[in-house]
């Protein structure tokens, strides 16, 4: 290292000493040419800093501190505050040395595709690619097992996304026959958009099926396999009936699993209310798990019932029960979502949503 780092290194370091102070906020590192470097926060502002000036060499603090040629801070009323604000400049200006939020993979969400025949996925992460997805969900290997089933339900196809496509109303300009690529088709678990197996808009019907019963519309399916079971019993066809009685026992099996998955993520609506540092204290309105509202902690009783009728007008606006994300959104709600998890004691003292309706 050249002595002209090592200065450059020591006066950031009694920089620090002079003016930093240990209470909760994010720090920015800056480059030779004033581009930010490094976003992170703590809990101790000027321990952390500290911190770099004492890292080995081969450590990344080290590495960090040794491009870093400005450092400035900001103060965030509590450890939650420079969560979110840490998060939010690293999805802001993408600094070189810092890497995206680890995944969770506690969670995972559930992918309408966008395709010519679409299928149900389940996914780690939203992707901004025009499909819908739904979640996020606890409990991958539960999800995936109620995406297959409902995909054998509406007979949706599972195959890779680069199979042909042939709908039976599409022209064959060659005259050739195809046959299922799979044996879901013969099993009556798919239509076979790939041989001909249905038209264009008799898949998207059932397209659409899948996107009501993932958005909460759970009913409709299960009246369409009832009024088609009563159908094949007038026409004495017992054992079609048979098959579509059953399928629609599965379906309500499926049925009642998202709605136990969508009562979790409801429910993720409420205020957090979060003390602060020197009495900083502030309140957070999260709906589904976003947060779409940051208030100063209300002082009185009179403040409190100030802020619930302010939660309730801004949750009245466009609160729908479904499951479906944006994926910009994606990030911190799954950012929030382990910040619960991991502490669990900050949960039970949220405000549900049913408690601001009183």
């Amino acid at each position: 290292m050249s002595s002209s780092t090592e200065r450059r290194i020591e006066e950031l370091r009694a920089h620090v000493r002079a003016h930093a102070e240990n209470r909760p906020g994010i720090y920015r590192m800056f480059g030779p040419g004033e581009e930010l470097i490094y976003v992170g926060k703590s809990i101790r502002i000027r321990t952390r800093l500290l911190s770099y000036f004492r890292a080995a060499r081969g450590e990344k603090a080290a590495e960090i501190i040794s491009h870093a040629h400005r450092i400035e801070w900001e103060y965030a009323p509590s450890e939650f505050a420079a969560l979110l604000q840490e998060f939010r400049q690293i999805k802001r200006w993408r600094p070189v040395y810092n890497v995206e939020h680890k995944r969770d993979r506690q969670y995972c969400f559930i992918k309408l595709t966008n395709d010519a025949a679409p299928k149900l996925l389940v996914v780690s992460q939203p992707i901004a690619d025009g499909a819908l997805y739904y979640g996020p969900f606890r409990g991958r290997a539960r999800v995936t097992e109620a995406m297959r089933e409902l995909s054998d339900l509406l007979e949706l196809r599972t195959c890779a996304g680069r199979t042909p496509i042939s709908f039976a109303d599409q022209p064959d300009l060659f005259g050739f026959t195809s046959t299922p690529l799979c044996i879901r088709a013969e099993l009556h678990r798919c239509l076979a958009p790939c041989a001909a197996g249905c038209t264009q808009a008799a898949y998207a019907e059932q397209v659409d099926l899948a996107r009501r019963f993932l958005e909460g519309d759970t009913e409709r399916p299960l009246a369409i396999l009832h009024d088609r079971m009563q159908r094949a019993a007038e026409r004495l066809d017992f054992e079609y009936a048979g098959t579509l009685r059953d399928r629609a026992r599965r379906l309500e099996a499926v049925r009642d699993e998202l709605s136990a998955l969508r009562g979790s993520i409801l429910g993720s609506t409420f205020l957090y209310p979060v003390p602060g540092f020197d009495g900083d204290d502030r309140v957070y309105l999260l709906r589904r798990g976003l947060i779409v509202g940051e208030y100063p902690a209300p002082q009185s009783p009179e403040g409190w019932a100030e802020l619930a009728e302010q939660a309730k007008q801004r949750l009245d606006h466009g609160l729908l029960d479904t499951l479906h994300v944006h994926p910009h959104e994606a990030p911190e709600i799954l950012l929030i979502a382990r910040w619960f998890r991991l502490h669990p004691d900050e949960r039970e003292r949220t405000i549900p949503l049913a408690t601001l309706r009183n």
